[in-house]
């Protein structure tokens, strides 16, 4: 589950700008550390937990050295990772030059159908007990003089 608070700002600019709006924002980033993985792995395999982590640290090694190439690399079910470079627009064709035109790498990750199916599936809960402002850590505040004074649902 993720769960959320509610929080506001004062936009500054756009069509709202000097509105105050509510956006939904999480609580907590919950994480899986690499030894809590290889845990689970070692569980559902009669692999030990020193295979897990060298087959891990070389499917790190293998991606690295497939992505230097410009190579996509398929993961199985998983998904796969792919570099993903775009191109400014340049004036002439002798300034779409590597230094000029190009844009960093970025890396892209493809994810297969089981793990779509298991993001679209996680429980999401917001906490409509307090408004938080963006940068004041837990300070509760109301919205009933701000704006509509709504606080529902919809993040923004």
């Amino acid at each position: 589950m993720i769960d959320y608070e509610i929080r506001s700002k004062v936009q500054p600019v756009g069509e709202r700008k000097g509105q105050t709006v509510y956006y939904a924002h999480p609580k907590t980033q919950q994480h899986m550390t690499n030894k809590a993985v290889v845990e689970h792995i070692v569980r559902e395999t009669s692999l030990s937990a020193g295979d897990v982590s060298n087959a891990l640290i070389s499917l790190s090694n293998i991606v690295c050295e497939a992505l230097k190439q410009g190579s996509s690399v398929d993961l199985a079910e998983l998904g796969s990772l792919r570099l993903s470079i775009s191109s400014k627009m340049m004036d002439t064709p002798e300034q779409v030059t590597v230094k000029d035109a190009l844009n960093t790498p970025k890396i892209v990750f493809s994810p297969k159908q089981a793990m779509r199916d298991a993001a679209n599936s996680v429980e999401l809960s917001i906490d409509h007990s307090r408004v938080t402002p963006a940068g004041k850590g837990d300070t509760p505040r109301g919205g009933e003089d701000e704006s509509s004074g709504d606080t529902g649902g919809s993040g923004l």
